[in-house]
């Protein structure tokens, strides 16, 4: 399954230079990764409720090309594997038929102490959480 949502660009996320600065792509890619569990039906806010997290554990990013003030990005946000305490997700940003970022996202479940563990039954079910085929 790869979700995708989009986002303009706005002035005050732009750098001295007119490109985007690199740290607000995390911000973009984590609104990304919340439209995905949201697209799959993940209940975050009652996972949180219940005690849990889910937290970013390795991001790694390549920058392709910059995007700048009201460029119109695409993201793109699909499961690469999924284990019993986490996961990996590959993310790309692109504007028009260019590709502007390449993501791979490590998450793990939490408990209310940080320390990882399995996802809950009610949460760990969900089809859209396990990778079917790589784009």
């Amino acid at each position: 399954m790869i979700c995708e949502c989009t986002l303009r660009v706005r002035t005050y996320e732009c750098d001295s230079n007119g490109h985007v600065n690199n740290a607000n792509y995390l911000n973009y890619l984590e609104y990304a990764r919340y439209e995905f569990l949201r697209s799959i039906g993940f209940d975050y806010q009652g996972l949180v409720k219940a005690g849990y997290g889910i937290y970013v554990a390795q991001i790694t990013i390549e920058y392709k090309r910059p995007a700048v003030t009201d460029d119109d990005l695409l993201i793109r946000s699909w499961p690469v594997k999924k284990g019993a305490v986490s996961g990996i997700m590959t993310q790309e940003i692109w504007r028009g038929d260019e590709p502007v970022v390449s993501a791979r996202v490590t998450w793990a479940c939490v408990n209310a102490q940080g320390i990882p563990v399995r996802l809950p039954p009610a949460w760990d079910h969900l089809p859209g959480l396990k990778p079917e085929a790589q784009p």
